[in-house]
């Protein structure tokens, strides 16, 4: 029997997010069942929400943060148990033989892309996937992570997306003791790299185009601020950084930050989809042998090294908890960029909307 869900959705490209009813797929004997607890609110929901993609499907129930508490697994599934602390992020499937799936590089899989959370198509049935804006979530269990005793499970939430993506470019590109690294923004991305960078051992600068954040940024893990709006700070860095983490969502000039890479430096975009904008210097990449690059999310594997990591750590990300009935609210907020720095929705607030 199908589950009728409550949650949240977006009918269109132009109302609101409200309140929606909606079937959950069978569960299969792969399955894992979760009572979702909480779900971090991405810019990407806000983006799919309003079409600004060009690629939404409506309606659509947003969020591929979350977290919650097994209620019940499929047949065939040995990994989880009923009460099990889980998390589901951005992905839930994907074809899981080709060669990007076999390194556990799901997210980059080759034959039509990884399935989605939300704002997908269920490769086995052809139906649409719908987010964490709701009650409960079915997933295969392969595409469940477990959330670790030491971290709490509100402020782990965001981890999923904001987390991965910037531990998982950290990771590839091997920082450690010593790097010097530098990361472009301080908003929810930006502020997961700082701690992320920190823990892993670098010397860490952060680019902002916003004077007094020097008392934030050290509080998350910079040693060093650079003001980029700034010619004579930026100078003063000319030639330092083997690898800078861009965080920024929207086209911006990179040619300012390729001057301060060294020999060999990498420039990783993290946060922007679209073109970019002003072009690129191509003698400011040859003259160093500089790299542009970018980086999606992790795999499963390792967004479960990533939050082993966190626990370890004491990493989490800085959040500020909501209800439900607040998420359109919270997205006017995010494009003011007032939040420090992750809304995080507690789902037990969908009982008000019954």
């Amino acid at each position: 029997m199908s589950l009728n869900i409550r949650g949240y959705a977006a009918q269109s490209a132009t109302t609101p997010v409200a309140p929606h009813a909606f079937e959950r797929r069978d569960p299969r004997a792969d399955d894992v069942v979760v009572d979702i607890l909480y779900c971090g609110v991405c810019h990407s929901d806000l983006h799919q929400a309003r079409n600004e993609w060009g690629n939404s499907q409506f309606p659509m129930v947003p969020g591929h943060e979350i977290i919650g508490r097994v209620s019940s697994v499929g047949a065939g599934v040995s990994k989880f148990k009923v009460g099990d602390m889980v998390g589901v992020g951005c992905m839930v499937d994907s074809c899981q033989h080709c060669s990007s799936c076999a390194q556990g590089l799901e997210q980059y899989c080759l034959e039509g892309g990884a399935t989605w959370t939300y704002n997908g198509i269920d490769r086995r049935d052809g139906l649409p996937t719908y987010g964490g804006y709701s009650e409960r979530i079915v997933v295969s269990d392969k595409f469940v992570v477990n959330i670790p005793d030491g971290l709490d499970p509100k402020s782990a939430a965001p981890l999923l997306c904001a987390g991965i993506t910037t531990y998982s470019p950290l990771r590839h590109w091997k920082i450690g003791k010593g790097s010097k690294v530098a990361v472009i923004g301080l908003g929810g991305l930006g502020h997961m790299g700082l701690k992320f960078a920190k823990a892993l051992g670098a010397d860490v600068t952060l680019f902002t185009r916003s004077a007094g954040k020097e008392e934030e940024a050290r509080r998350l893990g910079a040693g060093h601020v650079v003001l980029s709006t700034d010619e004579a700070q930026m100078k003063a860095v000319a030639n330092q950084f083997e690898f800078i983490l861009d965080t920024v969502p929207n086209p911006h000039d990179l040619n300012p930050y390729l001057a301060t890479l060294a020999v060999n430096g990498v420039h990783c975009l993290v946060g922007q989809l679209q073109p970019l904008d002003p072009p690129v210097s191509a003698g400011a990449v040859i003259s160093g042998r500089h790299s542009i690059a970018g980086s999606g999310i992790g795999g499963i594997a390792e967004t479960q090294e990533m939050l082993d990591f966190c626990a370890e750590h004491g990493i989490s990300a800085d959040i500020e908890m909501i209800d439900i009935q607040d998420i359109n609210d919270a997205y006017e907020r995010m494009l003011k960029s007032d939040v420090r720095y992750r809304f995080v929705i507690d789902i037990a607030s969908l009982a008000k909307s019954a």
